[in-house]
């Protein structure tokens, strides 16, 4: 267990029957970059069983915050989702990732393209003061099947624009595009969809994707990651990676389970 610190869970709130956030406490070692995720789990039989999961909260805050999906059949969600404060979590002490600006080159538009639980890293990064000096627009795209499924909506359209210290850059850097695909909303259709036709881009008032200004970062599931990596190179746009920045990055580390 050299490599996880024992966490306590210091709060729970359930989104829906299907989706959970959680707050657990942070040993003051762990490091971690906006956009990081790093292995959690539970202890189950004597033996740590364990996942990779984004960190939506910030590297500067002083507890982790992390949001799950809730899987009947699943080895550890179908544990996880009944967590209560007090519980103990297993975290990992690396971090890792590729949702990080210095693995893409220099633009002047960022967008971050979610779906589900996807949106974790993205928390994270829109509350890291940094960012906003490095882009001269953020675009924050969550994509889920239902309203109710729209996570931290209140925190992006209501709080984040009234915070103490970052309110003046969220009201004018960041624009928040929620979608859903089952239910009747202001914004509906696939990611992917509304990339492809130009309604996105329509939405939102600025030109469609352009290889030499806007940068593109990527968490949702496989085939989300695999549609917009096509839709993206054939684009002109070119992979980013730990070595090499590029004009986006996936973070294919995503948890199902």
């Amino acid at each position: 267990m050299s490599n996880f610190n024992e966490e306590q869970v210091l709060s729970v709130h359930h989104w829906t029957d299907r989706l959970f956030s959680f707050t657990t406490t942070r040993s003051q070692a762990l490091r971690f970059s906006n956009g990081h995720f790093t292995m959690i789990g539970l202890m189950v039989d004597g033996k740590p069983l364990l996942r990779a999961y984004s960190i939506a909260s910030a590297n500067y805050e002083d507890h982790l915050e992390f949001l799950s999906i809730k899987v009947e059949a699943g080895p550890l969600t179908s544990r996880l989702q009944h967590i209560k404060v007090g519980d103990t979590i297993i975290v990992g002490r690396k971090p890792t990732g590729t949702l990080l600006s210095d693995y893409l080159l220099p633009g002047r538009r960022l967008y971050m393209l979610s779906t589900g639980t996807g949106l974790a890293p993205f928390m994270s990064i829109v509350r890291d003061p940094e960012i906003y000096d490095k882009f001269d627009q953020l675009v924050l795209v969550h994509g889920v099947r239902q309203i109710d499924e729209l996570a931290y909506h209140d925190l992006l359209v209501e709080h984040l624009p009234n915070h103490e210290f970052l309110g003046d850059l969220v009201s004018s850097k960041l624009r928040y595009y929620p979608t859903v695909t089952r239910e009747t909303y202001k914004n509906t259709g696939r990611v992917t969809e509304l990339i492809e036709s130009g309604k996105l881009f329509d939405d939102l008032g600025v030109p469609p994707f352009d290889p030499a200004v806007d940068r593109v970062m990527i968490c949702g599931s496989a085939e989300m990651l695999r549609d917009l990596k096509h839709i993206l190179e054939a684009r002109g746009f070119k992979e980013g990676n730990t070595t090499s920045p590029g004009d986006f990055v996936i973070e294919r580390a995503f948890a199902e389970k």
